[in-house]
């Protein structure tokens, strides 16, 4: 007598990364996610998938028989409980139109991607438009401009896409690039297939921060409104599945032209006599390099020019090569921009490197509030010990900030009671020197 093939529901393991398991998830975060998560209202309540239990032809006598594990097991797509650090909490909803005032539809099969041409400049104008108005995170509603308040809608209106699309899709409309060809405009990206709603990201790339290129400032939605913020590369958490990608429709320049309109490094330097070296002067005299010039700024390159902008250099931190008195993208961009330090009065000194001194130990303890705890955690994020914050440092000495420190002790090669996350005059020394 033979067992006849018995049918059940079946949820797919968490934990599981058989292609069998993945699937399932893959399928139920695309179709079945209730509307409050983003799922579509016609497919919530559907019914899970039915999947045979037993096969047919087992002889009841035979007894039971040995699972046996499939050879060649490949890995499944990435789990949420793979992944390392604190995620966002920025759950989102699925690709669909823009919102006119009715119920979000579900886009059309096969539609074409509508890439509408745009500038770099464009892209942060617009996206500088939801950090003025502090746009409130909500993935289920929409902002006026009908795009809808998670970060994959944000990115769709800086793009200027023609719908609301969603981490998943993305990428569809930009090309992929390395990292470190990152510009103002393109977007770091991180989509977790098993889970999209656990820790899936988009931040917009607005330019560097720091002449490592280890922090970009970071335009973003995410709780409790849209922000500009300087952010470890490529973000607070999960940083190496981050992937960058530039927008397919961008015109307005190459590759290396930026929204400060860096008009190339052929423009300065010895022989050189145009407007862009006029203009370079009068930025540098605004940020103090008055000094340098016995006349005014004018058309033509000169010592001058040279000598004030390795003096702008040198205020941010810069060294060797990056402080050649050239100016490049960066240089221009933070002149421009009216962003990084100015250039120190003759006499004061200035210089970055110079270590603060150690406030005290008082100040970095559980309760205590102050700008020396600020101080730390950025210059902990500085030297890339800053994985342990979600927000960015701040104000209020937290468990994260311990946690940093602790992690930069350690990397000094201290343990135990010399490792205990609190700084002291060695540990603060080493961290600003």
């Amino acid at each position: 007598m033979t067992t006849v093939p018995a049918f059940e529901e079946y949820e797919p393991a968490t934990d599981c990364g058989c292609a069998g398991c993945a699937l399932q998830r893959r399928a139920a975060a695309a179709r079945t996610l209730p509307p409050r998560l983003g799922g579509h209202p016609a497919a919530h309540g559907a019914r899970r998938a039915l999947v045979l239990a037993t096969a047919a032809g087992v002889v009841l006598s035979a007894g039971a028989a040995e699972a046996v594990a499939p050879a060649g097991r490949t890995a499944g797509p990435v789990r949420a409980e793979d992944v390392s650090g604190p995620g966002p909490t920025t759950p989102q909803g699925q690709a669909g139109p823009l919102r006119d005032g009715g119920a979000q539809a579900p886009p059309p099969a096969n539609a074409p991607l509508l890439l509408r041409a745009t500038t770099r400049d464009e892209i942060i104008s617009r996206a500088k438009t939801w950090v003025a108005a502090k746009v409130p995170y909500d993935m289920e509603k929409y902002w006026s401009d009908g795009y809808r308040q998670d970060c994959s809608g944000y990115v769709s209106m800086a793009w200027d896409l023609g719908g609301n699309e969603w981490t998943g899709s993305l990428s569809s409309y930009g090309t992929r690039i390395a990292r470190t060809r990152l510009e103002p405009g393109d977007i770091l990206l991180f989509h977790n297939p098993a889970d999209p709603n656990e820790g899936s990201h988009v931040t917009i790339f607005g330019g560097w921060t720091n002449s490592a290129h280890t922090q970009y400032m970071a335009y973003e939605q995410t709780p409790p409104a849209t922000r500009k913020k300087t952010t470890p590369l490529a973000y607070w958490s999960n940083s190496d599945m981050y992937v960058a990608y530039r927008y397919k429709g961008l015109t307005g320049g190459s590759a290396g032209s930026s929204p400060t309109g860096f008009p190339g490094a052929a423009a300065f330097g010895p022989g050189a006599r145009n407007a862009h070296v006029t203009r370079l002067g009068s930025l540098l005299v605004a940020r103090g390099g008055k000094r340098f010039y016995t006349e005014g700024p004018g058309p033509a390159w000169s010592e001058a020019d040279r000598r004030a902008t390795r003096a702008f250099q040198q205020a941010q931190g810069w060294k060797g090569a990056h402080a050649d008195g050239l100016p490049g993208p960066d240089t221009w961009r933070r002149l421009v921009n009216g962003t990084g330090r100015n250039i120190p009065a003759a006499g004061s000194g200035g210089s970055s490197s110079v270590v603060p001194p150690f406030p005290g130990r008082g100040y970095f303890r559980p309760g205590q509030s102050n700008a020396h705890v600020e101080r730390l955690g950025r210059q902990l994020v500085e030297k890339g010990y800053g994985r342990h914050y979600v927000s960015g440092p701040g104000r209020r000495w937290t468990e994260a900030d311990r946690r940093n420190v602790e992690a930069f002790q350690r990397a000094q090669g201290w343990r135990g009671g010399v490792a205990d996350g609190y700084p002291g005059p060695d540990t603060w020394r080493r961290l600003f020197s």
